[in-house]
This record gives C-alpha cells, sequence and structure tokens, in this order.
C-alpha cells in the first residue's frame, strides 16, 4: 500500500487564518455583521407584513359579513314596502268598491313606513361601519405592501453583502448596505403612518 501524503490540518488552519486577517478578514467580519443585522431587521419587517396582512383579512371579512347583514335589512324594507303597498291597494279596492275601508288598513300602512324608515337607519348604519372596516383594511393591505417590499429589498441586501463577502468586492458590499438603508427606511416610514 502506497503511503498517503499526510496534511497537517492545524498548520493549514493557521494558514487560513492568516491568510483571512491579511486578505479582508476584518472586511469579512464586518459584511457578516451587516449582514446579520439586516436579516434581524427583514425578519421583523417579515412578520410585520403577514401582521398587517392577516388583520386586513380580518377586517375585509367582518366588512363582507356587514356587508351581507346590510343586505338583509335592506330585503326587509322591501318587504315592508311590498306589503304597504299591498295594504294601499286593498284600501283602493275598497274604495272603488264604495265602501269604507277598514281602519286596520291605515293602521297597517302607517306601521309599515315607520317600521321601514326603523330598518333603513339600521341598513345605512351597517353600510357606514362596513365602509370603516373596509377603508381600515385598505389602509393595512398599502401598509402589508411597503412592508413587503422593505423586506424584499433586505433580500436582495443580503445577497448583495454574501456576494460581497464570496468576492471581496467593497463597491458590492456598498451596494448591499445602501438597499439595507433603503428597506430600514421603508420599515420605519411604516411606523410614522
Amino acid at each position: 500500500m502506497p503511503d498517503e501524503a499526510e496534511i497537517d490540518t492545524e498548520k493549514l488552519h493557521r494558514a487560513i487564518e492568516e491568510e483571512l486577517e491579511h486578505d479582508g478578514g476584518s472586511f469579512l467580519k464586518t459584511i457578516a455583521l451587516t449582514t446579520t443585522l439586516l436579516a434581524a431587521v427583514a425578519a421583523i419587517a417579515a412578520l410585520q407584513a403577514g401582521s398587517t396582512s392577516n388583520e386586513a383579512l380580518v377586517l375585509k371579512t367582518e366588512a363582507t359579513r356587514l356587508q351581507s347583514e346590510a343586505s338583509d335589512q335592506w330585503a326587509f324594507y322591501q318587504a315592508k314596502g311590498i306589503k304597504s303597498a299591498v295594504a294601499q291597494a286593498s284600501e283602493a279596492a275598497w274604495q272603488a268598491a264604495g265602501k269604507p275601508a277598514p281602519a286596520t288598513l291605515d293602521a297597517q300602512i302607517a306601521r309599515y313606513g315607520k317600521e321601514q324608515e326603523d330598518i333603513k337607519t339600521a341598513a345605512e348604519e351597517k353600510e357606514r361601519e362596513r365602509d370603516a372596516k373596509s377603508a381600515e383594511a385598505d389602509r393595512l393591505l398599502h401598509k402589508h405592501h411597503i412592508f413587503a417590499n422593505a423586506v424584499a429589498l433586505f433580500q436582495v441586501s443580503i445577497a448583495l453583502g454574501a456576494l460581497a463577502a464570496l468576492t471581496r468586492m467593497r463597491a458590492v458590499w456598498f451596494g448591499s448596505l445602501g438597499l439595507g438603508a433603503v428597506g430600514i427606511a421603508l420599515f420605519v416610514w411604516q411606523f410614522l403612518l
């Protein structure tokens, strides 16, 4: 069996460390630190993006429920209108026959009119609630998109940081920092709105 060459790993390890120190070791550590910070902020931004999206979905669901309730109220409003029209037609039939209409018909017509007003008020209130919830959901979805854009910028920034570490190109790292700064600005801006 031929003798295999032995490699002194301790010597190799020291040589690598010396090369790193000589050829950008502190630069690599700086890249690692900034990339780690960007990754941490990206994780928080991703959580915020998910949170605002979920909250917006809940509000849109509530707006849909309120729309359904308002539609039910408007259907009830129409039913009362039909009942009032039937009572008015009955009253007209009595009058056409030359006979006095029963007093209950006038009371029914008045009652249906009052009930319609109450139902209309309730339906319009449901629509106002629906509009408020939908507007708040739209505002949150806008925030979600900004958070998502910040996350995308962070991801590209982190990728550029990795490329800078591999190529040891400071210009690429500066590009990474620039995109990261824009991502941080978008992220912070959402808390100021």
